[in-house]
């Protein structure tokens, strides 16, 4: 009974990723050798069964067993002319990044060296457009108080004008 329920049970990528103690990477690698297809939900996520974990456990096991892992901090540490070499190398990497960051630090100071006066004539140019706003609005009210006088003259006859007298409410 508890067998059956093992086989039924699901478990989801993370589940397996902890159980496995592998990455994304090679649990897709261990399922192309144990020619496990990962199975869909009707949701669209991916699930595993227990026996298909237990499977690729198996696969794992025997993968570490055919192939010791060699990590890359356990490599000999080159001798003798190889250690110049690689320091002649690393030299010459940190002289062509201090090249090219001269470089493009001296191509952005000459794009940005006109910056300056681009923003002075912006300011002086808003200067004077809010000066202008202002003339414009001082002689609208100039052409107002015009035109509210020339309506005060009444034409007589003959090209003569009266003024009428214009009361002003306050």
């Amino acid at each position: 009974m508890l067998k059956e329920k093992l086989k039924e049970k699901i478990l989801t990528p993370q589940e397996v990723r902890d159980i496995l103690k592998a990455d994304n990477k090679e649990i897709v690698e261990l399922c192309r050798h144990a020619s496990i297809l990962p199975k869909k939900n009707s949701k669209g996520q991916t699930y595993f069964s227990y026996d298909e974990v237990k499977h690729l456990r198996r696969v794992q096991a025997q993968k570490n067993a055919v192939k010791p892992v060699v990590k890359v901090s356990e490599a000999p540490v080159p001798a003798g002319r190889h250690s110049s070499a690689v320091a002649n190398i690393l030299s010459s990497l940190k002289n062509m990044e201090q090249t090219l960051s001269d470089k493009i630090g001296k191509v952005i100071d000459e794009k940005l060296e006109g910056m300056d006066e681009v923003v002075v004539e912006l300011i002086r140019c808003k200067t004077d457009n809010e000066t202008l706003r202002q003339k414009i609005i001082d002689l609208n009210k100039e052409i107002y108080q015009l035109k509210n006088e020339v309506t005060c003259y009444k034409p007589v006859g003959f090209g003569l004008y009266k003024k009428k007298e214009h009361h002003v409410w306050e």
